[in-house]
């Protein structure tokens, strides 16, 4: 089969396109004919060494870590899916390689495809739809009547994070470009912010909760709106303590991030504000429960229109890296 590699980590790592042996499925595993992987900023940071404490890979690496597909081999442990399933993942953080014609994947990864979901744009929808439900559930464990302000919320994760939200009971805020206003309100914000004519920190006060998916540049401001007792969550700006203790890191690792992260838990502190990052974890249950409120609300991620192959990876991880994608980048099988 094809398969989209990399031979070590690099600043200016190159992949390759090589030909590898369809991989062999354990008790628990599903065989997956790929059909559509989604190309992330998480390849760049993989490829470049930069989550390296959080996962190291072991070489050659097949990377991609979400994928749509059809299932054409169940391990004997496997009851809930057959040969012919329709799924969507995000792999296991510890095996990733959906940009491969073929990927065995733990059957407590994966989720029927939503029915309103074809291979395309399935493929955009179980990082960005996890991260959000993570990211809400057990992250910030917001409860109903509360407020989330989602800055930089008007793209694929806002997508899937709005409609998260709103079926939780929450009050939804966001901030993003005047174009895709319509889209945002569209899927249920209760309030939108257009910063190009306002700045968010100078309308807001008193939120409950902040899903920042800007980074550092941002992190005060937050903070200025966010009522004490509150909760700070990144996407971007990096992982601290509470991160390095929550994924059960190493002692040495756990240090590592306790400084890392000192400045702002420092800040968030001062505020009597928690401070939380998050990296997303595959979990076919929730992904599950995703797929209903998907169906319920009619979801379709919005997807690039440039068509790649997988000998066009390179080509799609520039898309990625330079920032102006019209939606996921998708590579089609």
């Amino acid at each position: 089969m094809k398969a989209a590699q990399i031979t070590k980590y690099s600043k200016k790592f190159k992949v390759e396109v090589n030909d590898i042996p369809i991989p062999d499925i354990r008790d628990n595993e599903v065989l997956v004919k790929v059909k559509a992987a989604a190309v992330n900023h998480l390849e760049l940071l993989i490829g470049t060494g930069s989550v390296k404490l959080i996962q190291d890979y072991a070489f050659p690496l097949v990377l991609g870590n979400e994928l749509t597909g059809v299932i054409e081999k169940v391990g004997k442990n496997v009851q809930e899916f057959k040969v012919g399933d329709a799924v969507y993942s995000r792999l296991p953080l510890q095996k990733i390689g959906a940009f491969a014609e073929y990927a065995a994947i733990s059957a407590d990864a994966i989720a029927h495809l939503p029915a309103n979901l074809d291979f395309v744009t399935g493929a955009a929808a179980p990082l960005t739809g996890l991260t959000a439900y993570q990211g809400l559930h057990e992250e910030l464990a917001a409860k109903a009547g509360e407020s989330v302000f989602i800055p930089g919320g008007s793209g694929s994760f806002g997508q899937m994070a709005i409609p998260i939200a709103k079926s939780m009971g929450l009050k939804v805020i966001v901030s993003g470009s005047p174009n895709a206003r319509e889209r945002t309100m569209a899927a249920g914000a209760d309030q939108y912010i257009d910063y190009t004519k306002e700045n968010y920190w100078e309308q807001l006060r008193d939120v409950d909760y902040v899903m920042d998916t800007l980074g550092p540049s941002e992190f005060d401001h937050e903070l200025s709106i966010i009522k004490a007792g509150g909760r700070l969550l990144s996407l971007r700006t990096g992982p601290n303590k509470r991160f390095a203790e929550t994924m059960g890191l190493s002692g040495w690792k756990q240090k590592l991030f306790t400084i890392a992260g000192a400045k702002y838990d420092h800040k968030a502190k001062k505020k009597n504000i928690q401070y939380h990052f998050i990296f997303v974890r595959s979990d076919g249950e929730q992904l599950q429960k995703i797929t209903k409120i998907i169906e319920d609300n009619g979801i379709v991620p919005a997807v690039d229109p440039t068509v790649f192959h997988i000998e066009d990876i390179n080509e799609a991880l520039k898309l990625v890296a330079a920032g102006h994608p019209k939606g996921k980048v998708i590579i089609q099988f």
